[in-house]
């Protein structure tokens, strides 16, 4: 009975230890999984992972391809960060995933946002300025194309890493030029040109010239006249009240488009880039304004010779240039310091000449580091497609300008979509001067109210 009594007493404790032990096995994996966890969501690395990071970006098709090839090469040239590439939809459609989670340990360590966010990129509270960084270990930013830095810079303090850049060059078809009897290796540069050659070229299938209805083309037509689009410097010296895009320059634009409608020698094919696209490889257009990123898409696609030329400008004025468009690299604040440290690490790789070169070749974009046109893949990739240097000759010919570094407004959607309306009522047979006032005075009614919703 004694012995039983032991027996039982051993059995109890040897209970006690075994329950003991799983307790603190299971609170420790319980420590482990919170820790794990915290480091999911903040980026931390362990002793073996890599600090890992968000960027958000609104590539899709073969650029996103080209992107998604950069990005792995970068995890795979170190293993001290990881970069993951995150596709959000289109700029429009990401923009109000990040104001959701913007300032939060939550949002991504880096954002692609279109220039046009600029202005509300600065003020939202969500981002570090790229300056900080550059300005603690002393980068060199002077390797990378000042006439695309100036964009995003603002008060002398760059804000943004550019990424994607573009600007709108002119379209044409060397062969329909022959056949008008123009020359083919001369595309007209003045508005004027653009009219007598677009008389010339017109037949009964095929229009002179035509362009996208879109605000970006109309913002350049006014810039490259040294035109503004609103006060206070184009929003750069103070903050935008009032639109000027509506006086000579804005004027001179419009009056150049309806002058080709009423001629019946200019093709409206709406606001797709798609349609216009198609209609110049189906020979319904000779002359056509499109992004630079696409020049090799419409050399592969026509069935003629193509040829691409600066865009047009006024006649009375010197040409000023272009303003740059597509979209850059943003940090994130509020994340932790070494998902900072991972976001810059990676956009002094994208930086580099070899990469540059990649993303140039894989998109059409700009080089936003010249020395990427050096490189041999680049130069044998001109030597086939000559066009490429056109689009290039044209940004770097530049003249910086508060008109050339574009417009500051943080509703530049609501007034790209004015313009839109403004060309619209032009091609149905409204004033010129009225169209342009009634864009401006929303435009200024949004500014208005996008200001006080600052305050």
């Amino acid at each position: 009975m004694k012995n039983m009594k032991l027996r039982l007493l051993f059995l109890a404790i040897l209970s006690l230890f075994v329950l003991a032990a799983c307790t603190n096995s299971d609170s420790k994996k319980n420590d482990t999984t919170s820790t794990n966890n915290t480091n999911d969501n903040s980026g931390k690395d362990t002793a073996s992972d890599p600090i890992e990071i968000d960027f958000w970006h609104a590539m899709s098709g073969t650029a996103q391809e080209t992107l998604d090839t950069i990005v792995a090469n970068f995890n795979k040239s170190q293993d001290k960060y990881k970069v993951n590439a995150q596709y959000q939809g289109t700029y429009e459609e990401s923009l109000p995933k990040l104001r959701s989670v913007g300032g939060t340990k939550d949002a991504p360590a880096i954002t692609q946002v279109f220039e046009i966010g600029t202005k509300y990129m600065i003020d939202s509270g969500f981002i570090e300025p790229i300056q900080t960084f550059i300005d603690k270990e002393n980068y060199d930013i002077s390797q990378l194309e000042q006439n695309i830095l100036n964009y995003y810079t603002v008060d002398d303090k760059l804000y943004s890493m550019p990424f994607n850049s573009s600007t709108p060059v002119m379209i044409y078809n060397k062969d329909a030029f022959k056949a008008a009897g123009l020359d083919p290796e001369k595309a007209p540069a003045t508005f004027n040109e653009v009219i007598e050659a677009a008389k010339k070229l017109k037949t009964d299938d095929m229009a002179g010239f035509s362009m996208l209805t879109y605000g970006w083309f109309f913002e350049q037509l006014v810039a490259t006249q040294g035109g503004l689009y609103v006060n206070n410097d184009n929003g750069r010296s103070d903050t935008a009240t009032e639109s000027v895009f509506n006086g000579k320059e804005g004027l001179n634009v419009f009056n150049f488009l309806k002058q080709m409608n009423d001629d019946g020698t200019f093709g409206n094919f709406g606001t797709n880039w798609d349609d216009i696209q198609a209609a110049f490889t189906a020979e319904k257009v000779a002359m056509y304004m499109d992004s630079s990123a696409g020049v090799a898409g419409m050399i592969d696609a026509a069935p003629f010779d193509v040829g691409v030329a600066y865009i047009p400008y006024a006649d009375d004025v010197e040409r000023a240039g272009v303003i740059i468009g597509g979209a850059s690299l943003w940090m994130s604040k509020g994340i932790e310091e070494q998902e900072q440290e991972a976001a810059w690490e990676f956009m002094k790789y994208l930086q580099t000449s070899e990469v540059q070169a990649e993303w140039h070749l894989g998109t059409g974009y700009f080089a936003i580091n010249p020395a990427a046109y050096e490189e041999q893949n680049v130069k044998d990739k001109w030597a086939e497609y000559p066009q490429f240097k056109v689009t290039v000759d044209q940004l770097q010919s530049t003249k910086e300008s508060f008109a050339t570094r574009g417009a500051l407004i943080s509703v530049f959607p609501e007034s790209r979509q004015q313009i839109v309306n403004a060309l619209e009522r032009l091609y149905q047979g409204e004033d010129p001067q009225k169209a342009l006032d009634d864009a401006a005075t929303e435009t200024d009614k949004a500014m208005e109210t996008a200001e006080k919703a600052n305050q």
